[in-house]
């Protein structure tokens, strides 16, 4: 049954609405200077790390330094990504993904969020000491997870960010501890590491666009929403030897979350039988297929996976 037209109106202010919210959040991760304390948990380990962003005429600056276990540090400029392991004197030089990063919120485009996610106004909530305004976006569907969104009341900067099962249950959580926004650049000395690394193996991982097709593959039926947005071959191995194997690896998102699916010759050396895990929010599905192995990695449902591996075959 059609709405009402004054409903109608109603239906499209409040999208309206919520889509200026949502971009206010991610144009906030993008545009502001911030740093702060990060903690992310997913009910079975814990990770804290220190991040600094910087947006510098022009030019985007972060960097996260992890606080425990191995010791790895990450400076992004813009859209060139250098990962250091000081203990074992490596650089890894590589383009970034083009996919969203804690606290920026969009992966693949903006524009289709609400197409699978409703957003639900939940009221306000204090997180790191300062005021926030709280959502629930709720999935549409089975294929995807709802998140709860805690985003600063003066910014727009997101501080938190849930990952719900269906049962509502908490699956992941990542949120500031500790945050200061707003202030003075410092992007200068957040990459004056990079200047100097004496000792280090550099390393750097190019990655070859190219195309499902053009690589012999036919993804028939993705799940509702899922848009390939890259696809390019690389080097599996960090260390990038040149025996290393080259790995197709291509990400689809629905504007929320994404899917990494990596296809590489089978190998009966390091790869046995079927492999499923869940751990917090983040599913691996790792199966062969003919001469190849798949493997499908996301914050997803299980069974979105499986679908991804249903409708992958090889051209004939």
């Amino acid at each position: 049954m059609a709405l009402p037209a004054h409903a109608q109106d109603a239906a499209t202010a409040q999208g309206h609405d919520a889509r200026a919210w949502l971009l206010r959040i991610h144009e906030a991760a993008l545009q502001r200077n911030y740093q702060g304390t990060l903690v992310v948990s997913n009910g079975v380990q814990t990770s804290t790390s220190r991040v600094q962003h910087f947006a510098d005429g022009g030019q985007q600056v972060e960097r996260i330094d992890w606080l425990d276990g191995e010791a790895r540090s990450m400076i992004r400029h813009n859209d060139v990504v250098h990962t250091l392991w000081p203990n074992a004197k490596l650089a890894l030089i590589e383009q970034r993904e083009p996919r969203a990063t804690f606290p920026a919120l969009f992966s693949g485009g903006e524009k289709r969020v609400l197409e699978w996610y409703e957003l639900h106004p939940l009221g306000l909530d204090r997180v790191a000491g300062l005021p926030a305004e709280v959502v629930l976006l709720k999935a549409r569907d089975a294929l995807r997870f709802s998140q709860r969104l805690w985003a600063e009341r003066r910014t727009g900067l997101l501080l938190r960010a849930d990952v719900l099962a269906a049962n509502g249950q908490l699956m992941e959580s990542v949120s500031f501890t500790e945050v200061s926004i707003g202030i003075r650049s410092q992007a200068e000395q957040a990459m004056a590491v990079l200047r100097h690394l004496p000792g280090y193996r550099v390393i750097r991982n190019q990655a070859l666009p190219t195309a499902l097709e053009q690589e012999g593959w036919v993804l028939s039926k993705p799940p509702a929403g899922f848009q390939e947005v890259t696809c390019a071959r690389r080097s599996l191995d960090v260390m990038a030897s040149d025996s290393s194997p080259i790995v197709l690896q291509t990400i689809f998102a629905d504007g929320l979350t994404h899917i990494s699916l990596f296809i590489e010759p089978f190998d009966p050396k390091r790869h046995q039988a079927e492999a499923v895990t869940t751990l917090g929010a983040t599913s691996t599905l790792a199966t062969r297929r003919g001469d190849h192995w798949v493997t499908v990695v996301g914050d997803v449902p299980l069974e979105t996976l499986k679908k991804f591996v249903q409708a992958l075959s090889r051209k004939r």
